[in-house]
């Protein structure tokens, strides 16, 4: 019984690595090298644009109808993070909120949701539409994002806020130093 629960287990890991993740990455409107989307993960996958070295944790949710989700180099999800880049109109008189389509949102109600890259976005975090999160930024789990985050800073809670920056001026010339020689 334990080689099936092996074989069993292989073979999920293995349908997932080469069918799922290639036809979940063809979907996305751009993607860069060594892409990976984790189990479950759904979302409106045309407006979605990734770097290389991006990270989709398992049962993230992507909802993006009319703005795009920009996501740089280096960027990693953790599980049942959240992006959503619209808003559902309240104020349509005459008309139930469940009756009010696409057709009726304003520009404002939809913006790009940006991650400059080097990021770490915690598990079950939600960010919502406008939000650029800053190069190096960290979002701790579990936090609501609704107002752009600084470079290099851990924000957390709800709403999010900037608990502390990850680095000191000098150590972030330092570091961006450093990787740029790495890079050559």
């Amino acid at each position: 019984m334990k080689y099936v629960f092996r074989i069993w287990n292989l073979t999920k890991r293995a349908w997932h690595k080469l069918v799922y993740v290639p036809v979940m990455k063809m979907q996305l409107g751009s993607h860069g090298c060594h892409v990976n989307i984790g189990k479950g993960a759904r979302g409106t996958w045309e407006n979605v644009h990734t770097g290389n070295y991006v990270s989709i944790g398992a049962n993230c949710l992507l909802l993006s109808t009319r703005a795009q989700i920009k996501i740089g180099d280096y960027v990693m999800f953790g599980p049942n993070v959240s992006v959503i880049t619209g808003n559902h109109r309240i104020d349509v008189i005459g008309k139930r909120m469940y009756e009010i389509k696409d057709s009726d949102k304003r520009a404002t109600d939809d913006q790009d949701v940006i991650f400059a890259g080097d990021n770490w976005i915690g598990a079950n975090s939600t960010i919502l539409k406008g939000v650029t999160v800053g190069e190096g930024a960290v979002v701790a789990a579990g936090a609501l994002v609704n107002k752009n985050v600084p470079p290099y800073a851990i924000v957390g809670g709800v709403p999010a806020k900037v608990i502390k920056m990850r680095f000191t001026e000098d150590e972030i010339a330092e570091h961006k130093k450093l990787i740029e020689k790495r890079n050559r």
